[in-house]
């Protein structure tokens, strides 16, 4: 039955826009009023229409619960005395429904009695309105409650949003833990900081015989994993550079002190906030001795049949054989000059190889780094004026103790360099300076064309120039500075290179003067 004083309102405050104003505004919020009195229904209706509410109105408890369940509202204003349901057994029905549970349902009486009001939240209602109302309390109340109901929605599904995530990231650890742990390469997590190893796979254990235990919390410089850490860190410098490390040749000591050559990637990962580094080896310790060999035994071959080559062109050359024509002498001479280059080929590879392996042992005398530095200019001076380059000299007397024809060797391919990539009329500058600690800095300096940022770490290797035609149009090998690396590093030095393409390079190379 009606609720006494049912029809009893105050509109107090109620102030009403204009339906064109209404009509340009969105919708604000779907709400479903359930009463039994039409005076209430169309008084509520009108009052939430003008305010841009969409209301829909029902009168029997049963019609409002099927409405509600084809169509969840956002809001559910519901009368209490109604018959046949009650609105506390609509409510009960409404929270039991897994579609409408979640829906805030108001309830609006004239029942103004404790018990009832605490019943009505029993049942799961969030407010109780006193009949008669003020129209701008009931439409505060509203206001309130969509703001809740919002701000609960939004909650779920961020909540949900971020189960998902948290599914996926424990999907995507899982996967990838199965293929960090199965993968036949060697892989190893380290700190970004300080290179202490956070996970390893077998893999790597068996790579470098040691245990789990004794790897995990240590630096590679506690384990001396990486004999030459200068190359290490030369590859982890790409990383801050935004870039990946891709198959850098390395070498990587064992438990046992033996060495293997590998390829490493770096790839820069987060693992609980904090910057790490993905490690990922390949071990190419047969195919590099496979590869030595084989260019060892080709360039032993080969070194014989070329030199009884050059004696026959240089015979021809004399005219002891008889008088070549113009153009036979001039095919005569690009036969010798290439003939010649594959001996420096094939001289240089043995060289390397030898130094590779440790066959060449260094024959340390004493001698001053600045009569080194003028038997090199001297030696290349005439090439240097053929180029039209002027050689300038800043040395200092200093003695050293090193294998001086192994240090003239490596000073004259870096002259010799320079002088290949200048321009004619360019200057380069041979400096020396002593620095503390005993070790002797010295540096190469052209204004040729430069290095391009990812080729200043790659020219150390073998067979690798800045422009694949350099060998034909400079006659180089493109193993002169893998010579000279290897020549200082037996010499526990250091080199490496800095330039801007365009603006010219310089080479720096470390001593240790004792």
């Amino acid at each position: 039955m009606p609720d006494p004083s049912s029809s009893s309102f105050s509109l107090m405050s109620a102030s009403a826009p204009s339906p064109q104003t209404v009509q340009k505004k969105a919708v604000r919020a779907d709400i479903l009023v359930i009463d039994d009195t039409p005076e209430n229904l169309h008084l509520l209706s009108t009052l939430l229409n003008e305010r841009n509410y969409k209301v829909r109105s029902v009168t029997k408890g049963v019609t409002g619960i099927r409405g509600a369940i084809a169509a969840p509202p956002d809001l559910i204003l519901l009368d209490i005395n109604m018959p046949e349901m009650n609105g506390y057994e609509v409510c009960e029905q409404l929270k039991a429904n897994e579609s409408t549970c979640d829906i805030p349902v108001i309830f609006i009486s004239a029942l103004g009695d404790v018990l009832d009001k605490v019943r009505a939240f029993n049942v799961g209602g969030v407010d109780f309105i006193t009949k008669p109302f003020q129209i701008e309390e009931v439409l505060a109340r509203i206001r309130t409650h969509l703001t809740l109901r919002r701000l609960q929605l939004e909650q779920q599904a961020q909540n949900l949003r971020l189960q998902q995530e948290i599914s996926d990231r424990r999907r995507a650890e899982e996967t990838f833990e199965k293929s960090f742990l199965a993968s036949p390469s060697p892989i190893a997590i380290t700190t970004l900081r300080d290179y202490r190893f956070l996970a390893v796979n077998p893999s790597f254990m068996r790579l470098t015989g040691y245990a789990k235990a004794a790897i995990l919390d240590r630096t590679t410089a506690d384990l001396k994993l990486w004999p030459e850490p200068a190359l290490y860190q030369s590859a982890i410098s790409q990383l801050a550079q935004g870039t990946r490390c891709e198959s850098q040749e390395l070498e990587c000591r064992t438990q046992k002190g033996e060495y293997r050559t590998v390829l490493i990637s770096l790839e820069r990962i987060t693992l609980h906030g904090e910057s790490c580094v993905l490690n990922i080896i390949n071990d190419i310790t047969e195919r590099k001795r496979i590869e030595n060999e084989f260019i060892s035994v080709v360039s032993h071959e080969l070194r014989t049949p070329m030199h009884s080559m050059v004696g026959a062109l240089d015979l021809l050359s004399t005219g002891e054989l008889g008088e070549l024509s113009e153009q036979g002498a001039q095919i005569l001479s690009v036969a010798t000059t290439n003939a010649e280059r594959l001996i420096r080929l094939v001289n240089d590879i043995l060289d390397l190889e030898r130094l590779k392996s440790g066959e060449t042992r260094l024959n340390r005398t004493h001698c001053n780094i600045e009569d080194l530095f003028a038997q090199t200019v001297d030696a290349m001076r005439a090439m240097a004026d053929e180029a039209d380059v002027t050689l300038h000299v800043q040395a200092v007397s200093v003695p050293v103790f090193v294998d001086c024809d192994r240090i003239l060797q490596t000073l004259t391919n870096l002259l010799s360099n320079a002088i290949k990539f200048s321009l004619p009329g360019g200057t380069i500058l041979l400096t020396a300076a002593l620095e503390p600690d005993d070790i002797l800095h010295i540096r190469v300096i052209d204004q040729g064309r430069g290095i391009p940022p990812d080729r200043l770490e790659s020219i150390f290797e073998r067979f690798q120039q800045v422009d694949a035609s350099d060998a034909r149009k400079k006659g180089g090998t493109g193993l002169g500075l893998a010579i000279c690396r290897k020549i200082l590093k037996q010499h526990n030095g250091s080199i490496w290179a800095e330039s801007a393409v365009g603006e010219g390079s310089t080479f720096h190379v470390r001593l240790p003067v004792e």
